[in-house]
């Protein structure tokens, strides 16, 4: 999977509703800021954690920016991965170099004891996870540039040859 082109939607899940047609299928309505999204879950949808999603539910649901996209309202989207989120956390997905710092400067890393390092599949993962796709689960930040953090979580996207 290509991660550099998902893009995350973060709020609070609405509503879940099953597909008409298809029982494998569910239909995700997002509650953001800027408005109401609605996200497909298809059997290939990854939800971290295999966590049962539920109306209420803070999560960030990233899709392919790089599929087309129906010209309708609200916007529709192919979830590509789904993830809870604790309250006030914010979830980042990008490649972090292996100093721990993400290709685009954005946020460099600062592991500490309590930083669970995991594979998508949640397995422990016990390498330097720089160097990867990282999607980093953290809530506060330095002013610094880049803005430092020590995150709860990373989760280690590994990519097959």
């Amino acid at each position: 999977m290509n991660y550099e082109t998902l893009v995350p939607v973060t709020g609070i899940i609405q509503n879940i509703s099953q597909s008409p047609n298809n029982c494998c299928r569910q239909t995700i309505t997002i509650n953001t800021p800027d408005g109401i999204n609605n996200f497909i879950l298809s059997p290939s949808t990854t939800v971290v954690g295999s966590t049962q999603l539920r109306s209420g539910m803070p999560v960030a649901a990233f899709y392919d920016s790089s599929l087309p996209v129906p010209l309708i309202y609200p916007p529709q989207f192919q979830a590509e991965i789904i993830t809870p989120l604790h309250n006030d956390e914010t979830v980042m997905l990008k490649f972090f170099r292996r100093n721990l710092t993400a290709s685009d400067n954005s946020l460099r890393l600062n592991l500490a004891r309590s930083t669970r390092i995991l594979t998508l599949n949640g397995q422990r993962y016990s390498c330097p996870p720089g160097g990867n796709f990282l999607l980093v689960y953290y809530s506060v930040t330095t002013r610094s540039i880049p803005p430092q953090t020590t995150p709860r979580k990373i989760i280690v996207l590994c990519n097959e040859p």
